[in-house]
């Protein structure tokens, strides 16, 4: 081993080997070393040598995977407090249900205090029956204001298969195009829309919530807490119209 010039040492074959020897079996030697860290990061800006920095490397990828990690947290906070939230005014609609004490203020509270209970605009219920045209339906008491909509037969399956398959407990969620107008009214604001199917002593019908907002359904989201709510609104519709026909 022989000096070149003054601060730069020359070395052998056998020596450099030696060295990198050392440093892999120990990379402590280089890296709890401060001095030669800083000589090294400092040689990495001089034009002559391009040396990567390994530890700002390494750095960057673990911050990296570290903001993939809490970005995926805070997705599944997200969903798990939106789940927990959609279950509480879940329980609070069904609450507001059982309290009704007949058929006119069970369907005025379904259409009209459900929705603000939820957080969407627009709630229909959907009765297919005799007739010719879709219409609000009429004998089912005051305050209703169309809410409550008459079908021809057919029209409840035909309008859950417009877009997409319900599934096999007859809900579904979706964004809401022009065809929400045969069930919300022409010139509705509704934009996405959740539905369940519902029979009704051998007679179809649909229980239909819209929201304003376009992403507030859609296809991607579970539908756990809309088939049960769609069952039990399917129970208590049946019993109301029973203690109605006496």
């Amino acid at each position: 081993m022989s000096a070149r010039s003054a601060g730069t040492i020359a070395l052998d074959t056998e020596e450099r080997d030696l060295i990198r020897s050392l440093i892999v079996a120990d990379p402590d030697l280089v890296l709890a070393d401060d001095q030669v860290m800083r000589a090294i990061i400092g040689r990495t800006h001089t034009p002559e040598r391009k040396v990567v920095d390994l530890r700002d490397r390494l750095v960057e990828r673990l911050e990296s995977r570290l903001k993939r990690l809490v970005d995926a947290n805070r997705s599944v906070i997200a969903a798990a407090y939106e789940a927990v939230s959609g279950t509480r005014q879940l329980h609070r609609a069904m609450l507001a249900l059982l309290d009704t004490r007949d058929l006119t203020e069970f369907l005025r509270c379904l259409t009209r205090d459900v929705p603000d209970i939820i957080g969407v605009e627009e709630a229909r219920l959907c009765l297919e029956a005799d007739v010719e045209d879709t219409r609000p339906a009429d004998g089912l008491g005051e305050g209703l204001d169309g809410r409550v909509v008459a079908m021809p037969v057919g029209t409840v399956e035909a309008y859950l298969m417009l877009d997409g398959t319900p599934t096999p407990e007859g809900v579904l969620l979706r964004e809401a195009g022009s065809e929400a107008e045969i069930v919300f009214g022409r010139g509705t604001t509704v934009r996405s829309e959740a539905m369940a199917r519902l029979e009704l002593d051998g007679a179809a019908g649909l229980v239909v919530f819209g929201a304003a907002d376009p992403d507030r359904f859609g296809p991607e989201q579970g539908t756990d807490l809309l088939v049960f709510f769609g069952q039990a609104i399917e129970r208590l519709l049946l019993q109301r119209l029973a203690a109605e026909r006496g």
